[in-house]
């Protein structure tokens, strides 16, 4: 099973993780939407939004499939 990690791209975390978009808006995170995303990582992201890293990876991780 894979794991959303900080150094995930938010591409992929949202393949990896079918509700990761709405978890992302909840935290006031749109980066789904944005350019970057693709080269975008979970923690770089979470560096310009000031949410909390760890609490972030555990609700993404909570629906990896």
């Amino acid at each position: 099973m894979a794991k959303i990690t900080e150094n995930t791209l938010i591409s992929d975390c949202l393949q990896l993780n079918p509700n990761a978009a709405e978890i992302l808006l909840a935290y006031g995170m749109h980066c789904f939407g944005c350019a970057l995303a693709h080269g975008e990582t979970i923690a770089e992201a979470v560096s310009v939004h000031g949410n909390d890293l760890e609490e972030l990876l555990a609700k993404l991780n909570e629906g990896v499939e």
